[in-house]
């Protein structure tokens, strides 16, 4: 005997035979018993979800001659013609391959001609929105008014593709995924009628992966059962779908959580070895951290998904991650998943995505003892080699006596003073560069000057570095002229950085610039701080006012003919403030 397939043999031949559809069936079966059956209806819905069997159910229903109240009897020479298809009058018309307006105008001219067989002839249009635009305006006038012996009914998966003039002459009806639990509850009777022995978890996993589409989990039962003779199993399903186990993506997920790179990695290549694709592995982890999250987050959660077997083992997997975390996560494999498709090698993009959620883990439990640390003001302070401090100061306080020789010798002369010139160069020496005009100086300079041996200013240098780099991953364009800074004193919730060049200064200051600047340093220092600029000649000359040293006027080097002819060249300055003074050299 010629087998036929089991979606084929268990097509629906009734309305009570129809799997997850009752708000449909309800409203079909009680037009019928009222005599108030429509002249076209329009049954959407995805794939396999039983629209056109309803359509040829209704079609019997509506020409039977021995009804059985709404359902057809399924024996009378109406019904068992129709459904071998040998009816005339009931026609499938597959709107894909005849789409044209030609074949509309030849179905419009054969509506008016009375039924031979039946009582109404029907029409059913599969997937009718593959019809092109003027096809639907030629059907528009025969849908609105047909003749009382015809009857349309148009079925699709793409409704929003419908002109609206369509969808209004018609009854719609949305027919629903099948649930797990029908769909369960259908497989294990047709197992049972026949002769399949089939575990329940493999037949729950037959049912996940059709989405809800009846036609889908038959078509795979009938694959396995003849891969598995007769009895189907868990694993056997999964190797013969290529499906993933929980157990692999819990092993995935822990690694993640430890940081284990290398052991992330290997199940990588595990998985590409036995022929998984690296988009449906993706794909999967991201449907397997959504669950996580949603039994994180919702009490019961388990009944909110048909993925979860083994409740136990995701709340256990659950608790192990923060809230925040499985947002991060599920965010991260989401945008690589929408990259994924455009990828030239998936696999690497799927372990650069794994590796980016790896190396998160890394840093977090590396700022979070780098915060504590930070935070706790003894500790960083011991952190600091005291010599090195006696030293610079050592140094400093030897630069500073120096230049107060200099300037009682009259090597250099104070800018502000009429007249006042320094030797003239000899023929052979390069002339003195010119110092630009002073930058803006900040407010509270004083509680600056007195922050910048404290102790939350040695925290906050200790941990630069790790801004910097933030700050370049987070924008690379802005730390390339924030990098030009250097801290230099730290007030309660400000950082003072100081900048020797004007423009780097001007450029970080924008307000885009600094929110980036700031989001940074809250989440690397541990609080959020206020970003302050200055020059660091504006800095270095406030820091010597502080102790004490002449020097309270600028410094400016300027040749002695500059000074005797008193003309300044505004486009010298203009230069200089544009480049800085360590990149621009005037000759004459």
């Amino acid at each position: 005997m010629e087998h036929i397939a089991l979606y084929r043999a268990w097509r629906p031949q009734s309305f009570n035979d129809m799997v997850g559809q009752q708000h449909i069936i309800q409203t079909l079966q009680n037009a019928i018993r009222e005599q108030r059956v429509s002249h076209a209806y329009l049954f959407s819905g995805p794939r396999g979800t039983g629209k056109t069997s309803a359509a040829k159910v209704l079609a019997k229903a509506v020409n039977c001659e021995r009804p059985q109240g709404p359902d057809p009897c399924n024996e009378c020479p109406s019904c068992v013609r129709i459904t071998a298809g040998n009816v005339m009058d009931v026609q499938e018309i597959d709107a894909a391959s005849n789409r044209g307006v030609e074949e509309i105008r030849d179905l419009r001219d054969k509506v008016k001609y009375a039924p031979t067989e039946v009582r109404r002839k029907v029409y059913i249009i599969d997937e009718v929105h593959m019809l092109t635009t003027e096809a639907f305006n030629a059907l528009l006038k025969t849908l609105e008014e047909p003749p009382p012996h015809v009857m349309f009914i148009l079925a699709t998966t793409e409704p929003h593709k419908l002109p609206a003039t369509i969808i209004s002459r018609c009854q719609r009806f949305d027919f629903r995924r099948v649930s797990l639990e029908d769909q369960n509850g259908w497989l294990k009777e047709i197992c049972e009628k026949e002769g399949i022995a089939a575990d329940a978890d493999a037949l729950q996993y037959i049912a996940r992966l059709s989405d809800g589409g009846m036609r889908d989990a038959l078509s795979i039962l009938d694959q396995i059962s003849s891969f598995t003779d007769g009895h189907v199993t868990y694993q056997q399903v999964l190797g013969m779908t290529g499906g993933i186990p929980a157990e692999q993506f819990a092993r995935l997920a822990t690694a993640i959580l430890e940081g284990n790179m290398g052991l992330l990695l290997e199940l990588v290549e595990q998985l590409m070895h036995e022929g998984k694709s690296a988009d449906k592995c993706l794909e999967n982890l991201l449907y397997y951290f959504r669950d996580l999250l949603m039994i994180k987050m919702v009490p019961g959660a388990e009944q909110l998904t048909d993925r979860v077997l083994n409740p136990a083992e995701f709340r256990d997997m659950a608790s192990a991650f923060s809230r925040e975390r499985l947002f991060e996560i599920v965010d991260t494999l989401n945008r690589y998943l929408g990259e994924m498709k455009y990828a030239t090698h998936p696999q690497t993009l799927f372990e650069v995505a794994l590796m980016k959620l790896c190396s998160v883990q890394q840093s977090e439990s590396h700022n979070s003892t780098g915060s504590s640390v930070s935070m706790n003001v003894v500790e960083g302070i011991q952190a600091v080699d005291q010599s090195e401090l006696v030293i610079l100061k050592r140094q400093i306080a030897a630069l500073e006596k120096k230049l107060e020789q200099a300037l009682q010798s009259g090597g250099i002369s104070g800018g502000g003073r009429e007249g006042a010139v320094s030797p003239k160069p000899s023929v052979g020496q390069n002339p003195a560069p010119r110092v630009s005009a002073p930058g803006k100086i900040p407010p509270q300079m004083d509680k600056f000057i007195a922050g910048k041996d404290s102790l939350d200013f040695a925290a906050v240098y200790k941990q630069w570095s790790f801004v910097l780099q933030a700050v370049k991953e987070e924008k690379v364009t802005v730390h390339a002229w924030f990098v030009d800074g250097e801290p230099v004193s730290v007030m309660e919730d400000a950082v003072l950085v100081a900048f020797k060049n004007t423009i780097h200064r001007d450029t970080t200051e924008k307000p885009l610039n600094r929110q980036v600047i700031e989001g940074v340093l809250a989440a690397r220092l541990g609080r959020p701080y206020r970003l302050v600029t200055i020059m660091m000649r504006d800095w270095n000359e406030a820091a010597l006012k502080s102790a004490g040293q002449p020097g309270k006027e600028e410094l400016r080097l300027e040749h002695e003919h500059e000074a005797a002819a008193g003309v300044s060249e505004p486009w010298i300055d203009e230069a200089i403030q544009l480049f800085g003074e360590d990149l621009v050299v005037i000759k004459e």
